[in-house]
């Protein structure tokens, strides 16, 4: 099935910026709406952002408000995380999801709302 692969992740200082990769393996990557989640050492997987199938709606958790981006470019089966002014709290695995949208649900908040997963990408926060 679908396989989703993230890039971009590293080490940086507070203040800096990172962008985020996520790029997808099947064919039918424009059918999917896609999210962001994070999870640092001792702690649950959070959400971060979701992005709709065209990228006509996004969603940011409130603790990313204003500093992070999320985008798509279908043409190219890949969704983007702009993360700008970054906080040590930021400092976590970041993982990219596809949602099919074929259950009928539309929980974008929730990881179990997500049909694949990345493996994950570091980002680490130095003060």
């Amino acid at each position: 099935q679908e396989q989703l692969v993230e890039s971009g992740g590293g080490l940086v200082q507070a203040g800096e910026s990172l962008r985020l990769s996520c790029t997808a393996s099947g064919r039918t990557f424009s059918s999917y709406s896609m999210g962001w989640f994070r999870q640092a050492p001792g702690k649950e997987r959070d959400f971060v952002a979701h992005i709709t199938q065209s990228g006509e709606s996004t969603y940011y958790a409130e603790s990313v408000k204003g500093r992070f981006t999320i985008s798509r470019d279908n043409a190219k089966s890949t969704v983007y995380l702009q993360m700008n002014n970054l906080k040590p709290e930021d400092t976590a695995v970041y993982y990219c999801a596809a949602d099919s949208l074929l259950s009928g649900s539309y929980y974008y908040t929730s990881l179990y709302e997500y049909d694949f997963w990345g493996q994950g990408t570091q980002v680490t926060v130095s003060s």
